[in-house]
């Protein structure tokens, strides 16, 4: 935007008060080779952002941090009131704030919808995951609490999103669930909630409701990591990503431990032995509790001598690991897009990926009509995936390599991000 857009000013609303604007933009230096333009860049720091944390939040959590996106949202436009508004971060309950205190268009570039039909689902059939746990799932009656909360939740989420005038998704699964919440409708809760005060706020967004959102990919920094050589990889299953639950480390761990009972030759410390790295961030005391129980794991199944964890490492590291590793694994389900993915496939390392979301639809796809990478969705599925990706010839795996790294390159650039993103209409919403 600052290339092409040079009398545009963009602002940034940051809850990191801790820092300054220099440094954010040394660092954005750093790890992503873009240098801004400091006299077009400005940042509005926020001091109310513990609102959106989820530590704040032990119950409730979804709609608590909606109700304390509000509040940061008020304080962010009681010290500036832009021209556009484009939300980045996933809180479309702001959208009413900023419509009614500073009269401007909203957008949104979603990366994941707060709430979706696949949660109602799973609460509905009784499914224990991350987001609904054993107590709540055994318990008839708190499943069918939980859902009347679920879906008097969704039903104000989906009014939220209707009020902005574009809305940009990162995937085709992410497009597929936020045009279904845009669609979606509740008679019965039209007929119980206020609706009168609904359509009153619906009025400041004259611009009508989306239709439906655009699909812009996000960028992948292709360019270094596309230079490293695809020869000579070391047989190495390598794991990149935050230490989150919903990444589903454990899975890995698991799907590991039955790839060494079936092929316990990999146990070897020679050339044919296989390593398993798990690469990712830590934020805060959970994430090391995480970890720690992760480690734990790993010991109770026999493998810890054959994992390595690799917490907070500085971007060169990561590097290191892309440029040498053989296969890449990613076990999230319904992940949105799956940028860790991408980035295996740019480097050259060969990605098994959840049959779910992102890497499903958009990203391991067929090129030319062949194979890019592998799909699995139970631990054994994904031991069977590594096992084949191991066991190719050298001239099938180079070949991979190369597919894959091209796909990669060609889709899912920084060009096409920025086609995208300019395609999406943010221009016009602009005052003249």
């Amino acid at each position: 935007m600052q290339r092409t857009d040079p009398d545009v000013v963009s602002v940034v609303y940051s809850g990191d008060n801790d820092t300054r604007k220099e440094r954010i933009i040394d660092k954005v230096k750093a790890r992503f080779d873009i240098a801004l333009d400091p006299t077009l860049l400005h940042f509005v720091f926020l001091d109310t952002r513990f609102y959106v944390e989820d530590s704040t939040w032990p119950c409730f959590t979804l709609l608590g941090q909606s109700i304390g996106s509000i509040f940061l949202a008020w304080e962010a436009m009681s010290k500036l009131i832009p021209d556009l508004y484009i939300d980045t971060m996933g809180f479309a309950f702001t959208f009413h704030v900023v419509s009614l205190l500073g009269r401007i268009p909203v957008g949104a570039y979603v990366h994941y919808p707060t709430i979706s039909t696949d949660m109602l689902a799973r609460i509905k059939s009784r499914k224990e995951w991350h987001t609904n746990t054993s107590t709540i799932s055994s318990s008839a009656i708190l499943s069918q609490g939980k859902l009347l909360y679920y879906r008097i939740f969704m039903y104000f989420y989906a009014f939220s999103l209707r009020t902005a005038s574009f809305l940009m998704v990162n995937s085709s699964w992410t497009k597929d669930h936020v045009d279904a919440i845009l669609k979606r409708s509740d008679p019965i809760l039209d007929s119980v909630l206020l609706l009168p005060l609904l359509l009153f706020i619906t009025s400041f967004n004259t611009n009508g409701a989306p239709e439906g959102a655009r699909i812009v990919y996000p960028p992948c920094d292709t360019h270094e990591i596309a230079a490293f050589p695809l020869e000579g990889r070391k047989r190495v299953i390598l794991s990149v990503a935050q230490f989150r639950p919903e990444k589903d480390h454990a899975a890995q761990l698991h799907a590991f431990q039955l790839l060494l009972k079936e092929h316990p030759e990999y146990k070897s410390q020679s050339a044919n032995g296989v390593k398993l790295v798990l690469v990712g961030g830590s934020r805060n005391a959970s994430d090391e509790a995480r970890v720690e129980s992760l480690r734990k794991l790993a010991v109770e199944l026999g493998i810890h001598e054959h994992v390595e964890f690799v917490v907070n490492a500085p971007y060169p590291t990561v590097l290191k690991w892309l440029s040498t590793a053989s296969i890449g694994l990613s076990t999230m389900v319904d992940e949105h897009f799956g940028i860790n993915v991408v980035e295996f496939m740019a480097a050259g390392v060969i990605p098994v990926a959840h049959a779910s979301g992102g890497p499903l639809k958009d990203i391991i796809i067929p090129f030319n009509g062949e194979r890019t990478g592998y799909h699995a969705a139970t631990p054994e599925e994904f031991a069977g995936a590594l096992q084949t990706a191991l066991t190719l010839d050298s001239e099938e795996e180079l070949a991979l390599r190369v597919r894959t790294r091209t796909w990669a390159v060609q889709r899912f650039s920084e060009e096409e991000f920025e086609k995208g993103w300019n395609t999406s209409g943010w221009r016009t919403w602009l005052p003249r």
